[in-house]
């Protein structure tokens, strides 16, 4: 399966890359491929983009704009187009954006499983995002475990495709 990382960037500390790594580090063993954003940040940016759409949120909206939907369009066709299934993580840096609810609700509306890992208490999730997700953990353990459990036992055999 190819998994898409999906949380906090902008307004998280460290750009979402710790528990982005973590993950990737346990999806790997599971044989999963994985996408991560964050440590995509070129994307199809230009060298110029790459190095100053973050001040052109202050000194020019017009370029920051086309930047940042150049973002946006880059991540959607990933999720759309590519991905299989999201981990996300929300935190209390996620509500302050807003891709990662996009995200989320992009996979939902297309039947991609959404698997959320959230250290906040439930109730305080936004419900909208609750209803995109297709299982909740409350750590990154809970959600290896389960996903271990998903994995087909060592020479099981799967039925063939029916044409």
């Amino acid at each position: 399966m190819l998994i898409y990382l999906c949380g906090a960037i902008e307004y998280s500390p460290d750009h979402g890359k710790a528990w982005r790594a973590e993950a990737t580090r346990f999806l790997h063993e599971l044989g999963h491929q994985v996408y991560d954003p964050a440590l995509d940040e070129k994307k199809d940016l230009t060298d110029e983009e790459v190095c100053h759409f973050r001040g052109w949120k202050k000194t020019d909206l017009a370029r920051f704009q086309h930047t940042i939907r150049k973002i946006i369009r880059y991540d959607l066709d990933w999720i759309e187009q590519r991905s299989d299934a999201i981990v996300a993580y929300w935190d209390e840096y996620s509500g302050k954006g807003a891709g990662t609810q996009g995200e989320l609700t992009l996979a939902h509306r297309r039947g991609i499983p959404v698997y959320l890992v959230s250290p906040l208490p439930q109730e305080e999730i936004s419900g909208w995002i609750l209803g995109c997700v297709t299982e909740f953990f409350p750590n990154f353990d809970e959600l290896r475990e389960h996903l271990r459990r998903q994995q087909p036992a060592p020479g099981a055999q799967t039925a063939p495709a029916c044409a």
